[in-house]
């Protein structure tokens, strides 16, 4: 069978009703008949190449390989939920870990997970192809999960198959994507509300016009030598290979079902245009990537008006102090990743201050970007989501995932190490990474790569030794405010009066098959300037000002591109030096986590910008000379940047463990939130006493990975406290004493969100969960908000959201997206329960919140808002939406792969854990 498709877009993308209507026509099966067309491919064996993992590596990416869908099977899928060859078949061994970590063993690891072994055997040969009749490269997949195995004699062979295999297994996502890195996205595929925010947050900070993305390129390559043009050629080939593919299929009408359902292809004449890829192309489909996952900062906004809050409540001395303690930019009860004792200063809080530029008492508004709307364009729910885009680009709480376990040889059973590692890319049909091996000349590689980056591997496997990567969120971005001159669109830049440039795309669609949204238009607007794109407007200290956001990868979306060549290279990597200096490269902000059979190792990376002393990263500055970065030049956004040795790093310390965590001593990260209570505090827990016992297994990691998956963060490490003070005397009251007595059950069970048994779609303590769920926010609200006041109360809660529950809308993929407990009060609560409780608290709150801040006074507080949450019905607390009814618990929390396309997947029971997961131990070395 040819390969296949997808279509619409991110949580944001599902396949509209019309749809399901089309398919009601009697003629479907006759539809189906003509349009299917079997290709058969002769299988052949693939030779493997040097692997030193032993059969001990292993790896997994729901839902499955095949993205693509021809249109017979998407309208198969939408009339009988039928599937493509390989489009869910990793879905189902994802989702049974939750129910059978409990009786793993290393020999049954790879129940659920993909062997990851180099090379297919060769009686697992499903098919082998030379794309293009090309004699240099062969693409082999395997029969379990249709993976791509692509060898190549030579590099251009080599790549060309990887741009061919992309584009089989993920087209339309690619096709997608970099319209959305365009702004265009309502143009392509329409004018959904959820398409207009999607496009509306990534064009906002990265708006690009087509010379800024060749311009990317050009320096990305002239700066990198012998790498950069290896790099140009690879890219080149890579695109060769994707568009030959788009003819092939275009001409063998075996391509995406979504182009004709979305207007591009007519199914009958074949008439229309699938337009070929480009390498300016490749640079938007970063921009999205590097700004979902690796751009830490931004918020200084949202934070100066903050602090100006607790300023006018408290004074400003107290008030700041009270502002940071919130803020808890250096806890020191927060779990770290390096924590051998080793400080890495970055981002801290200077003596003195110099070049603020806050803004005066309700001066902030936000920068218009939608102008000229019509139609659908300018509906309510079109504002709707151009308010929530908004908030979402602008949100210092950027919701990087993803989570690493790894455990050095000393401690481990075989001696060697062994490490559970991956990102947290939210749930997607298809899923915006895919698998591949690639085995050529200078490239040795096996693991995931997002869709149309995929020319080397970006995560996975080398021939002896593995990495993977969590969102690390350092500040890479600050905001500068630019005194406004002439009028509202010119600035003072270096004492002269400079004009901002104004940047526009004008997004026009009408209703198809696929998104029956009317017609409608709007133009994007963005203001630039040296500074970069205009955030807010204000004044200060009474003059009018602009609040713009600069971002050190901001021009430089392609730069990182060497570090991954240097990833795939097994002449590059030959330890963990090499790793770290490959790791050096790459100018997102990411944790980067190594493992080999002798040696582990750990690097953040990112460009991080040297600030002047006395530059606050915290608050907006004034864009003058004195308060750039060192040696900033803003024609091509460069500046010096803090050496190899002052980012976080380490090799072979005893365990790493990172859920997004703080890092190091004194690293500061953007977001709020790295207090006394993280989720990485759930990985921590687990691999310490690990490693204290020693003999550490790969089935002993896995479980510990997969049990804090399960694991309610609030009932683990702050429940208990809640209840000591309740119980500090006895309960009388017949409600709230029930309520404890079933909270008390849950906690002593082990605080997890599960199932009663696979596939009960019932939770085992599931009142318990549902108080908690009821109960959190009440308890946090009639905690704080009467000692700050309402209005400092609700400016924090704009920097940290009170709560990340499974069931709550959050994170880039809303609601039903796995990733949970990332952001939340749960530091706080912790801190002041204990100080209530006289119990010692290490970077304390200013004060006892909690009642008058006794004990008595608190559980007062503590068992009215219980009685409250106990009486909530499931219905309200869980008050459905277009997948569950109202009171559905197990489906509010279930994990869904939000359809990118015209195939829909079944949904599964919560899990806590990355979307691409290795599992690794290698057993000898080069």
């Amino acid at each position: 069978m040819p390969r296949r498709t997808v279509r619409t877009t991110l949580d944001r993308l599902r396949t509209p009703g019309r749809l399901t209507g089309f398919l009601k026509s009697a003629s479907i099966c006759v539809l189906i008949a003509g349009l299917l067309s079997p290709l058969a491919q002769a299988p052949a064996s693939a030779a493997a190449s040097n692997d030193y993992c032993g059969g001990q590596c292993s790896d997994i990416l729901p839902p499955g390989e095949n993205g693509n869908a021809t249109l017979a099977q998407i309208l198969l899928n939408q009339a009988f939920g039928s599937q493509p060859d390989h489009a869910e078949d990793q879905l189902g061994p994802y989702a049974n870990l939750a129910t059978g970590y409990s009786g793993l063993t290393d020999a049954k690891i790879n129940t659920f997970f993909n062997d990851a072994s180099f090379g297919v055997a060769s009686d697992q040969v499903a098919s082998t192809e030379k794309p293009a009749g090309r004699t240099d490269v062969t693409i082999v997949r395997d029969k379990k999960t249709g993976v791509p195995h692509i060898t190549g004699t030579t590099r251009y062979g080599t790549e060309f198959g990887a741009g061919y295999a992309a584009a089989e297994d993920r087209l339309w996502l690619m096709d997608v994507f970099r319209h959305v890195g365009r702004g265009q996205l309502t143009t392509f595929a329409g004018g959904a509300a959820s398409n207009q925010g999607l496009e509306q947050e990534f064009y906002r900070n990265a708006p690009y016009s087509e010379a800024d993305l060749q311009a990317q390129i050009d320096n990305a390559v002239a700066n990198a030598g012998a790498r950069g043009q290896q790099a140009l050629a690879d890219a080149n080939a890579y695109i060769a290979g994707i568009n030959s593919y788009i003819d092939a299929s275009d001409s063998g009408r075996y391509f995406p079902g979504e182009y004709v359902l979305t207007g591009h292809k007519d199914s009958i004449t074949n008439a229309g245009t699938i337009d070929h890829f480009k390498l300016t192309d490749l640079v938007a489909l970063a921009s999205v990537i590097g700004a979902l996952f690796g751009s830490g900062g931004g918020g200084e906004v949202n934070n100066a008006i903050s602090l100006l809050a607790a300023q006018s409540k408290y004074g400003v001395e107290q008030g700041t102090k009270v502002w940071e303690a919130f803020r808890e930019r250096n806890d020191p009860e927060a779990v770290l990743t390096v924590h051998n004792g080793e400080s890495f200063p970055y981002g801290t809080k200077p003596a003195t201050a110099q070049g603020e530029a806050l803004p005066d008492a309700g001066s902030v508004t936000t920068e218009p970007l939608v102008y000229d709307a019509t139609g659908t364009g300018a509906s309510q729910s079109a504002s709707a989501a151009s308010q929530a885009a908004t908030a979402t680009a602008l949100s210092s709480a950027k919701r990087g995932m993803s989570n690493a376990l790894v455990v050095s040889g000393k401690y481990t059973a075989s001696g060697h190490p062994i490490a559970v590692f991956g990102p947290q890319t939210g749930y997607f049909a298809p899923q915006l990474l895919m698998l591949q091996e690639i085995q050529g000349p200078g490239i040795s590689a096996r693991g995931a790569s997002f869709a149309g980056l995929s020319m080397y591997v970006e995560l996975g496997r080398g021939q002896d030794y593995s990495w993977s990567a969590t969102t690390s969120g350092q500040d890479i971005i600050d905001t500068y405010a630019v005194e406004l001159c002439q009028d509202d669109y010119h600035y003072l830049y270096h004492g002269t009066c400079t004009a901002m440039d104004k940047v526009e795309q004008a997004n026009s669609w009408k209703p198809t098959t696929a998104d029956g949204t009317a017609a409608g238009s709007y133009t994007m607007r963005v203001w630039k300037t040296k500074y970069g794109p205009v955030e807010y407007r204000a004044t200060v200290g009474g003059k009018k000002v602009a609040y713009t956001t600069l971002r050190s990868s901001y021009m430089h979306e392609a730069d990182s591109i060497i570090g991954f060549q240097m990833l795939n290279d097994p002449d590059y990597v030959k330890g963990p030096a090499d790793f770290q200096a490959a790791a050096q490269h790459i100018n997102y902000t990411f944790n980067w986590f190594y493992a080999d059979s002798q040696h582990t190792a750990y690097y953040n990376s990112g460009d991080n910008p040297v600030r002047p002393s006395g530059v606050d990263p915290e608050f907006p500055v004034w864009g003058q000379a004195a308060y750039e970065w060192q040696n900033w030049n803003p024609t091509t956004n460069t500046a010096d940047y803090t050496p190899a040795s002052q980012h976080p790093n380490s090799v072979d310390q005893d365990y790493y463990i990172s859920w997004n965590n703080k890092q190091a001593l004194n690293y500061t990260t953007a977001s709020w939130g790295d207090g006394s209570v993280h989720r990485g505090n759930l990985l921590e827990d687990r691999v310490k006493k690990l490693v204290a016992a020693g003999g550490v297994t790969r089935t002993k990691l896995v479980q510990a990975m997969a049990d804090a998956a399960l694991t309610d963060l609030r009932a683990e490490d702050v429940l208990p406290k809640l209840l000591k003070v309740i119980n500090s005397s006895t309960v009388t009251d017949s409600t709230a004493a029930a309520a404890v007595s079933k909270l008390q059950a849950w906690v002593t069970a082990g605080g997890k969100r599960t199932e009663t048994s696979a596939g009960s779609k019932t939770y085992a303590n599931a009142d318990a969960i549902r108080i908690l769920d009821a109960w959190w926010p009440l308890l946090v609200k009639a905690e704080f908000q009467p000692g700050l006041g309402s209005d400092l109360y609700t400016d924090i809660t704009n920097n940290l959201p009170i709560d990340e529950s499974p069931s709550a809308a959050h994170g880039p993929t809303g609601s039903h997206a796995g990733s949970s407990f990332q952001y939340g009060w749960w530091s706080y609560v912790d801190k002041d329960i204990r100080a209530v409780l006289g119990q010692s608290v290490q970077g304390g709150l200013t004060q006892k919140f909690c009642g008058d801040g006794t004990v008595s006074g608190c559980r007062d507080v503590l068992i009215s808002t219980l009685k409250t949450a106990a009486g909530l019905s499931a219905s309200t607390v869980y008050p459905g939406d277009s997948l569950c009814s109202a009171g559905d618990q197990w489906c509010a929390d279930s994990i869904v792969q939000r359809t990118l396309g015209g195939i829909k997947h079944y949904n599964i029971s919560w899990q806590n854990r990355p979307t691409f997961q290795q599992v690794v131990e290698y057993t000898s070395h080069r």
